[in-house]
């Protein structure tokens, strides 16, 4: 009989690396000596503006998309319709066609030689012979970005692994995603291709799935490999689930070099469930300062949102 690794949602504070922001705090300055003079702080530069001289945001991402979730109206876009590769935001689409085609999620599934990375070389600390529970993997997959956990996913499809890219693709065409091309389950073939308008669909539909809104956001995870009873931490690769200041309903990062820095989400912001896509963020911050000028820009300008809910406005 096959142990199967026990998965459990960790506390991100309680992970290594990660300090409490008592612990972070840095430490009050000791005051100046009796009869020294204290020296003056530089003046601090100004920062950067956030809108250009329309109002619009100015993001670094070459791909974007901002829609109003509830309405379908896009309040922002930037080569929405540019066709490029997509990474690991291909996992979204993963999980969509286990979870439509009714697979039992507490089946166990091996980890073995068929999902090892031999185009990009990437590492995962899933060992080979390991065995988890499909719901488990796909847990592993849109937190950690695991690509042997979403390897596994589509090898143990059905038909294996070309009959769940088929079964990807036509899900794809069923939702209307013309710019939309998928390769592999992992997303690290470069052919995996779609475009900000395409994805920002891709992302309401996942909505719809509670199993992804509740992975896609998990904080942290716990394995525990049963035959050497080792505890792997796994934190979600998207900073903004980590950090806890938005209210994410669905998130996904990507990378790799032909895509560059991605990020998917379903947010609530100012009230309003909003879906962001960012494409091609080069910086390892980009995609997070995006997102975050995206969010300060509704904020400050919540007549958008209000605009694009009013039906009157639309076409």
């Amino acid at each position: 009989m096959r142990r199967i690794a026990l998965l459990t949602v960790a506390c991100l504070f309680a992970l290594p690396g990660f300090a409490n922001e008592r612990a972070a705090a840095p430490a009050k300055s000791a005051k100046a000596a009796p009869g020294k003079q204290a020296v003056a702080k530089p003046p601090q530069p100004k920062a950067a503006p956030e809108t250009d001289r329309d109002g619009n945001p100015l993001l670094q991402s070459s791909g974007v998309m901002v829609l109003d979730a509830a309405t379908g109206q896009t309040l922002f876009a930037k080569n929405e319709n540019q066709v490029q590769s997509i990474a690991s935001i291909t996992k979204l689409m993963t999980a969509m066609v286990v979870l439509d085609a009714g697979l039992p999620l507490d089946e166990p599934i091996e980890i073995n030689s068929e999902d090892l990375d031999t185009l990009k070389h990437t590492t995962s600390r899933l060992p080979l012979g390991s065995v988890f529970r499909r719901g488990d993997l796909i847990r592993l997959s849109l937190v950690a970005s695991d690509n042997r956990a979403a390897s596994a996913l589509g090898r143990s499809y059905p038909g294996g692994i070309s009959a769940f890219v088929e079964a990807m693709n036509a899900r794809a065409k069923m939702l209307g995603l013309s710019a939309t091309q998928f390769v592999d389950s992992s997303g690290l073939a470069p052919g995996n291709v779609s475009s900000p308008a395409d994805l920002a669909r891709l992302v309401a539909e996942a909505h719809g799935y509670p199993v992804i809104r509740e992975y896609s956001v998990t904080k942290a995870l716990d394995v525990t490999l049963p035959e050497s009873g080792r505890k792997l931490a796994f934190v979600n690769t998207n900073a903004l689930v980590r950090e806890g200041s938005w209210d994410i309903g669905v998130s996904k990062t990507g990378f790799i070099r032909e895509s560059g820095m991605c990020l998917v989400m379903q947010a609530v912001i100012a009230n309003t469930p909003v879906i962001i896509v960012l494409l091609d963020s080069w910086g390892r911050l980009t995609r997070v300062g995006d997102a975050n000028r995206i969010k300060r820009w509704l904020e400050k300008n919540p007549g958008k949102l209000a605009l694009a809910g009013n039906p009157a406005s639309r076409p």
